[in-house]
């Protein structure tokens, strides 16, 4: 089911999204709903500001569950894990591309770099919101490459 909803808003992405649907770097998308405007703050205040305590207790739910094998389960876990990670990378910074959503799902397209100089990441966050709040993420993330075999961007 959730291959069929992602499917969805993919679909749906294609026929509405175009270059209008990006951002200018260091803005943040101006959310089209509530589920979609929780998901860009927790975004926002928790990797840009760097206040990730207060990011998730004010926008997730009272469980948390993680997708990514590389990340611990559970709110608890994640508020203990970030720091040291954001520490190690302090000018870590999402620069939001795209912003999809169908009912509970909320697709965040990002460039993810860790300082200046980085060329990045290009990162797709998937989240479940429920009662406005979020409760479950998965993650996709691939590097941008020096040269690519297209003229396109990943972004």
């Amino acid at each position: 089911m959730l291959f069929t909803r992602l499917g969805t808003v993919m679909a749906v992405a294609a026929l509405i999204c175009s270059a209008s649907c990006t951002f200018a770097a260091g803005a943040l998308p101006k959310a089209k709903n509530a589920n979609e405007a929780v998901v860009i703050s927790l975004l926002d205040v928790a990797f840009n500001q760097k206040k990730i305590v207060e990011a998730f207790d004010k926008f997730v739910g009272p469980y948390y569950r993680q997708h990514n094998p590389s990340v611990p389960d559970g709110k608890e876990a994640i508020i203990k894990a970030l720091p040291s990670y954001l520490a190690a990378v302090p000018d870590l910074r999402y620069h939001f591309k795209r912003v999809l959503s169908d009912g509970d799902l909320v697709v965040v397209h990002s460039h993810v770099t860790n300082n200046a100089q980085d060329r990045g990441m290009a990162v797709i966050d998937i989240f479940r919101v429920e009662n406005g709040k979020v409760v479950e993420h998965w993650d996709v993330a691939q590097p941008v490459p020096e040269k690519a075999a297209n003229d396109n961007t990943m972004f």
